[in-house]
């Protein structure tokens, strides 16, 4: 299905500042299908030929729907649009006609006229059309909530009128929450609530306040209510400021181990300050589990610091041992699993800082490719370069992949590029500065690496699924048993020594 912006732009010539006000419309408007117990469809005219099209539809979660279909996209024309013709033409909410059928379905039509104020705060001309239609099946004497929802639904749908509704949304606020269903607050101008919905008045209880809203000055309410002071006066001043015909940010009042979000709105039809709306959420059990996740979140950072901290020790144990052991081959041994514990040990690093069981990858292949020139056993200066980026890999990917890495440079660095004067010392063409390549790309939710040098190449006799070598039997170990991956050892396309590698990413991958 297309967009709003796409249907508009591909059949109106409705400017870009129009479409966007469509779209904040279109983000804000579930509030008034609530209130209004009413489907709300979002109507455009289509090249002044009197056809309208639809570009975007909600249904109310306080009433049956009038429209079993899906309508965004429709074009219609004619007696079936007199309404919105009317609306848009005259400026006007437009409330007159007999109720229609759809089907068996019988519904009640009005036509909200939608505008975008001026730069210099005017009313613009008419852009599109609300229609609020109302599914008349289940018809009945309406309660107090029900007349004080109609009530506030309507004064909304002269801001639209008005093109003083929606709100401009603040910056991080990505959701119009809370809703109405979640409890609601009618103030009038002076502040004092006129109606509060019983589940309004469940989430005041919860805070603390046992007595009816009704008649309570709301802002100095929330300044006794709060335990913070400050957290007081910011929800009181939301309150304040949107009858003052603001539109504040969303607040949060803690109260008695309870907390409450707030969210306030002006009321002010034809551009007459009445008073404000207030819709309110209890979220105590959403911020104690925020609260939980932030503990566990700083229990696992602490845990990968201190595993980085007994790595780091092993490490210089490891170190130590080398320095006072007198067979070469022992101290070659011991330097070798000291780089690959250090290895590890970068990745716990890197989790100690991250938010998540996840790690920014490129950093730590750029700093183990900087490690592995600068303690190789070899004469030759080596240059090290990555193409393309490896992303965000899950912890018990990266943990498996660095070791592999860190393995397949060493060898690449101290067996590719022999000391000068030795056989095939130089590169394929006598004269290559050498060099080593890590690329990676992912496809298909595979990661696919290459580790590419350009040195002498493998030797005549060398079996891959066989070699010796411990670190290429601990690089075969990781990548077909924790990585469930393959490896293959080949000669490089230009020469030198290619390893690649294919690691699938289902577990937990991260774009």
């Amino acid at each position: 299905m297309s967009t709003l912006r796409d249907l508009a732009e591909e059949h109106t010539q409705l400017r870009p500042a129009d479409i966007d006000h469509l779209h904040r419309i279109a983000g804000d408007w579930q509030l008034l299908s609530d209130l209004s117990f009413a489907d709300l469809l979002l109507w455009v005219p289509v090249d002044g030929d009197g056809t309208f099209l639809c570009v975007a539809q909600v249904r109310p979660t306080t009433a049956p729907t009038a429209y079993l279909d899906d309508q965004v996209g429709r074009i219609v024309g004619g007696p079936e649009v007199a309404h919105l013709e009317v609306a848009h033409r005259q400026g006007r909410i437009w409330r007159e006609g007999d109720p229609v059928w759809y089907g068996d379905v019988p519904a009640r039509h009005e036509a909200i006229p939608v505008r975008l104020r001026t730069a210099d705060g005017e009313a613009g001309e008419v852009v599109a059309v609300v229609g609020r239609d109302t599914n008349l099946s289940t018809a009945r004497t309406p309660s107090q909530l029900e007349l004080n929802y109609l009530t506030t639904a309507d004064d909304l749908a002269q801001m639209i009128a008005d093109g003083t509704f929606p709100p401009p949304r603040h910056p991080g606020e990505t959701t119009s929450a809370p809703r109405v269903g979640d409890g609601l607050v009618r103030l009038d101008a002076n502040g004092k609530v006129t109606y509060a919905s019983p589940n309004a008045q469940s989430a005041y209880r919860r805070l603390g306040f046992a007595s009816h809203l009704v008649g309570e000055d709301l802002a100095k309410l929330h300044r006794r209510l709060a335990s913070d002071p400050l957290e007081g006066t910011d929800a009181a001043n939301g309150v304040l400021a949107a009858l003052r015909g603001e539109a504040p940010p969303r607040r949060e009042i803690d109260a008695r181990g309870a907390t409450m979000l707030t969210r306030s709105l002006p009321l002010m039809p034809a551009g007459v300050p009445i008073g404000a709306l207030v819709l309110v959420r209890d979220i105590t059990e959403v911020r104690r589990r925020d609260r939980a996740l932030i503990t566990k979140d700083a229990t696992i950072r602490e845990i990968h610091h201190r595993v980085k901290n007994n790595l780091q020790t092993v490490a210089a144990l490891l170190r130590l041992q080398a320095r006072r052991v007198s067979m070469p081959e022992a101290r070659v041994a011991l330097e070798e699993s000291v780089r690959r514990v250090a290895s590890i040990a970068l990745v716990h690093e890197t989790l100690s800082m991250s938010s998540d069981e996840a790690v920014e990858f490129d950093g730590i292949v750029d700093r183990v490719a900087s490690a592995a020139t600068e303690v190789a056993a070899t004469e030759v200066s080596v240059g090290m370069r990555r193409k393309g980026s490896f992303g965000v890999l899950p912890a018990e990917i990266a943990t498996s992949l660095v070791m592999v890495l860190n393995e397949l440079l060493l060898n690449a660095v101290e067996h590719g590029f022999p000391p000068a004067g030795e056989d095939g010392a130089a590169g394929p063409d006598g004269a290559a500065t050498p060099q080593v390549v890590v690329t990676a790309h992912r496809f298909r939710k595979q990661l696919h690496v290459s580790v590419a040098d350009n040195g002498r190449g493998l030797p005549a006799e060398f079996d891959a699924e066989r070699g010796g070598r411990l670190g290429l039997q601990i690089v075969r170990a990781l990548v077909t048993g924790e990585l469930r991956g393959s490896i293959e050892l080949r000669p490089g396309a230009a020469g030198g020594t290619e390893a690649v590698l294919v690691v699938p990413l289902a577990r937990g991958e991260r774009g």
